[in-house]
């Protein structure tokens, strides 16, 4: 009877296959997918690229040094949060170096991930988590774009979250 089960879940799961793949076959040809898509060597240095970028980001945050990761933000980004009364805080990304430079100290045991980035042409989003940078943990959220062949943050959001 086990025998029968699988049998049967393996013709399900072949049966599904062969549709989603005759699916695939009736897309236009600029809508199908392409294994070869993800593993191009261009995103592969597209995504190093912005890695780089927001390394540069973290690393100022360490450092308390806005200096650092002031080449990471375009001169026209901007930088967003929800203050403590509930209401839109932020603006022109100078405050954010204002407040690296004032009120960060240096946390060189601070821990940070970039958890995420998405790439489509010349735009991409990321995420980077933070726990205790200058005794904050947060959340950051990054819009970048490819000005010029050169990967820049053109906007940053962020939640700050209760030190571990």
């Amino acid at each position: 009877m086990k025998i029968t089960s699988i049998k049967s879940l393996f013709f399900v799961a072949l049966i599904s296959s062969l549709g989603a793949i005759a699916q695939a076959d009736n897309l236009p040809s600029d809508q199908q997918v392409s294994s070869k898509t993800v593993s191009k060597p261009t995103y592969v240095e597209e995504y190093q690229a912005i890695t780089e970028v927001l390394n540069k980001y973290i690393e100022g945050c360490k450092q308390a040094k806005s200096s650092i990761m002031k080449p990471a933000f375009n001169e026209h980004a901007t930088m967003y949060s929800v203050g403590a009364d509930g209401k839109l805080a932020g603006g022109a990304i100078p405050i954010l170096f204002d407040g690296i430079d004032k009120g960060f100290r240096p946390s060189p045991d601070a821990q940070a991930a970039i958890v995420r980035i998405e790439i489509v042409g010349t735009a991409a989003s990321a995420r980077i988590d933070a726990n205790d940078m200058s005794g904050i943990s947060f959340t950051d959220f990054f819009h970048l774009l490819k000005v010029e062949g050169k990967w820049t943050v053109v906007s940053k959001i962020f939640q700050t979250h209760v030190a571990p």
